[in-house]
C-alpha cells in the first residue's frame, strides 16, 4: 500500500465501483454461490437495504474503492438482533495487503456501537483447493478471531462441482443477562 487507506460508510452512489469488485468473485470463484452478476440497479438496492440497519464500509485508496465489508441480517426473528452475518470483498489485485483486516476492524468497532455481539460468516469450502476456491477466507477469518462452528457438506453447486459451506463465528464481547437494544446504523454518528 503506497498511500493512506480511508475507511468510510458506503453510499448508493458507490454501487458501480462495488459491483466492479464483486463481479469477478461471481464469475470466477466459489467464494460467492451467486451464479449471475447482479445488475447495477439490483446491487444499488442491496446497498440501500443494508444501510437501513447495518454498516456497509468501503476502503478507499487514492480516491478509488479497493474493498468493502458489511453486516447483514443473520435471522429475521427479534431474538437474533444482536447477531449479524459479515461479508467482505477486496479488489483482486489488492488482496493480501492487510486491507481486509483494516475493514473488518472498522466493521467490528461499528457493530459494537450497535450492541451487536455475535458475528457469523458463511464461507464456501472445498477439502482440496481448486481453481475456483482456496482456503484464504478461512485463514483470514481465523486470523480475525473467528472459530468454525458448523460444516455443511456439498450444499452449493457451482462450476459443475459441489462445494461445502462452513460457518465461522466471533463474539465481540460478553453476553449480558440484560443486553442493550440493537441500534440501527442510521442512529449511529460518525466516525465509522
Amino acid at each position: 500500500m503506497n498511500s493512506e487507506i480511508i475507511i468510510r460508510m458506503a453510499t448508493p452512489a458507490d454501487a458501480k465501483e462495488l459491483l466492479q469488485i464483486y463481479a469477478p468473485y461471481v464469475e470466477n470463484t466459489a467464494i460467492t454461490f451467486e451464479y449471475e452478476v447482479p445488475s447495477l440497479d439490483e446491487f444499488t438496492q442491496r446497498v440501500e437495504n443494508t444501510l437501513m440497519k447495518y454498516p456497509y464500509l468501503v476502503a478507499v485508496e487514492a480516491g478509488k474503492i479497493i474493498g468493502y465489508a458489511y453486516a447483514s441480517l443473520f435471522k429475521a426473528r427479534a431474538a437474533y438482533s444482536r447477531s449479524v452475518e459479515t461479508s467482505i470483498y477486496i479488489k483482486q489485485d489488492c488482496r493480501g495487503k492487510g486491507i481486509g483486516k483494516i475493514l473488518y476492524k472498522a466493521l467490528e468497532d461499528t457493530l459494537k456501537r450497535q450492541h451487536v455481539i455475535n458475528l457469523n460468516a458463511g464461507i464456501g469450502y472445498i477439502e482440496v483447493e481448486d481453481e475456483h476456491l482456496d482456503h484464504t477466507s478461512v485463514f483470514f477469518h481465523k486470523s480475525m478471531g473467528y472459530k468454525q462452528v458448523a460444516h455443511f457438506t456439498k450444499c452449493g453447486y457451482k462450476f459443475g462441482r459441489w462445494y461445502d459451506l462452513i460457518w465461522m463465528e466471533k463474539m465481540l464481547g460478553e453476553h449480558p443477562e440484560k443486553p442493550e437494544p440493537f441500534i440501527p446504523i442510521t442512529e449511529i454518528s460518525p466516525p465509522f
